[in-house]
């Protein structure tokens, strides 16, 4: 498959490091130098449904297409009000798409995840043109007065139309149960015959778990995809790595032994914005023309689960 539209909408809230000082203990620098971030957007005036709406028109309409034409949509979402329906059914009406919708919740890989899927798809001859959306609203399920993980979270959208082509050369997936490191709780509703039912909790996440467990999972997806690609780690013209913590991002850069300009970032504008993370970023390069044709770029996401990810793309937009 190849890539034949992008889009991205973010909310319109910029929440600086220094709105977050006025009733948290913490400040710009305390932030920063652990994570890299200055700000993040959150939702307030806006709503998921109508920036993931924006996100997609924005992607199709920069393939050629129309929602008519979209055959199948995938959706990359880790909370938001609705169980059911899926958000991707309720994406598909606001665009007025009329095709098959699903939902993936793979937390952070979910972009790897439905890449995957979608290039399934494909090949199978099952659709051809296909929307991946990754809606996240990661604000709604940590605890604000907690500094420690308030403070790297951010919402956006993002998604990619995707058809028939040759762009991606390899991917590889990986999964492995270890939830304490990083979860969320959410509260059911009261059951008669259930003793001690579950409570609810903000997001828990233990930050030198989940560190080494990306680093170490992102290298060997790397390593993997290159492998299957037949290609050296020099091949390679742009990492774009889940913005999930800067330290993250210069601990595999570190490993790989590849110059920092060959990892573009963005998450000091936005912080983690979960599955979003890395088609925001692709969508930046993209419209800032830092993309060329035959340029061979690297995804490589991890996230709760554990679940983690990677392809190889080479660039023919």
């Amino acid at each position: 498959m190849k890539i034949i539209g992008i889009g991205s909408a973010m909310p319109s809230l910029a929440v600086t490091n220094e709105m977050l000082s006025v009733f948290l203990d913490t400040n710009d620098e305390w932030i920063s130098s652990r994570t890299g971030i200055k700000q993040r957007r959150i939702i307030s005036k806006d709503s998921l449904k109508e920036l993931a709406a924006q996100a997609s028109l924005q992607a199709i309409e920069d393939a050629g297409l129309t929602p008519k034409d979209i055959d199948f949509i995938l959706c990359s979402n880790t909370v938001n009000n609705f169980v059911v329906p899926a958000f991707s059914c309720i994406i598909q009406g606001e665009i007025e798409a009329a095709c098959p919708c699903m939902d993936l919740n793979v937390a952070c890989s979910g972009f790897m995840y439905a890449l995957f899927i979608a290039d399934s798809l494909i090949e199978t001859g099952k659709a051809k043109n296909i929307l991946v959306l990754c809606a996240e609203e990661a604000s709604r399920i940590v605890n604000w007065n907690e500094r420690d993980t308030c403070v790297l979270f951010g919402d956006g959208t993002a998604a990619v139309v995707l058809t028939e082509g040759d762009s991606f050369k390899s991917h590889h997936l990986s999964a492995h149960s270890k939830v304490e490191p990083l979860y969320y709780q959410r509260k059911l509703e009261y059951n008669p015959f259930m003793k001690n039912a579950d409570g609810d909790a903000p997001l828990v996440m233990k930050g030198k778990d989940v560190f080494k467990l990306a680093v170490s999972s992102s290298m060997s997806d790397i390593k993997t995809v290159l492998t299957k690609a037949n290609l050296q780690i020099d091949d390679i013209d742009f990492f774009l790595l889940h913005q999930a913590n800067m330290r993250i991002i210069e601990a595999i850069r570190d490993n790989l032994k590849q110059p920092v300009e060959k990892f573009p970032h963005n998450i000091e504008k936005y912080g983690n914005t979960s599955s979003a993370s890395i088609p925001i970023l692709l969508d930046e390069l993209y419209r800032e023309g830092k993309l060329e044709k035959g340029n061979k770029v690297v995804f490589s996401a991890f996230g709760a689960g554990f679940t983690s990810g990677a392809a190889i793309l080479e660039w023919t937009k």
